[in-house]
């Protein structure tokens, strides 16, 4: 079971882009009381009976990881927020792509912390790939930013490179320090 928000953001994350998604957009909106996430992409998406069956923790597609017989990301997100008793959300069409959305209640003791945001948000930029990634951050005090891959590998160049990387830190830690 995932510790933290930040590692169900990069699982569903991961899923989208594994799906072949070209575009995926992650929405984090922590006002108020309640943590809501929304993560979309334009990947393959599921039919119907398929995003049943990603919610069942003992059935997997076996092409992901070959050698699991289990997938637990999306059943294990859905337990906690139901544990919770937050609200979660899978709509996903076969050729379309999927939306996962959930909340959490942000003072249930059940509820995960967050994590390093500004590290989730590195890890998610530099993640392999051609594919637009926009990342949208709403939280209390005023505290709201959006960022573009696109935009960023405009102004930095290779997101690899370690003066660009550098730079990245130092972008998206002071982003979060405005909260």
């Amino acid at each position: 079971m995932h510790e933290r928000l930040d590692d169900y953001i990069l699982d569903i994350f991961q899923n989208a882009v594994e799906a072949g998604a070209s575009y995926v957009t992650v929405e984090l909106d922590e006002r108020g009381d309640t943590v809501r996430v929304k993560v979309s992409d334009n990947g393959r998406g599921m039919d119907p009976e398929e995003a049943q069956r990603a919610l069942d923790p003992f059935v997997t597609d076996g092409v992901k990881h070959p050698s699991r017989k289990v997938g637990l990301g999306l059943p294990f997100l859905a337990q906690a927020v139901k544990q919770t008793g937050g609200e979660f959300r899978l709509d996903s069409q076969r050729g379309k792509g999927t939306v996962v959305e959930w909340s959490f209640p942000s003072h249930h003791w059940d509820t995960p912390p967050r994590g390093e945001l500004s590290q989730l948000w590195r890890a998610l930029l530099n993640y392999p790939g051609n594919h637009e990634l926009v990342i949208s951050r709403l939280g209390d005090s005023g505290l709201q930013y959006e960022i573009r891959r696109s935009e960023l590998i405009e102004a930095l160049g290779n997101l690899e490179d370690v003066g660009a990387l550098a730079l990245l830190d130092e972008y998206l830690r002071s982003l979060e320090e405005k909260e």
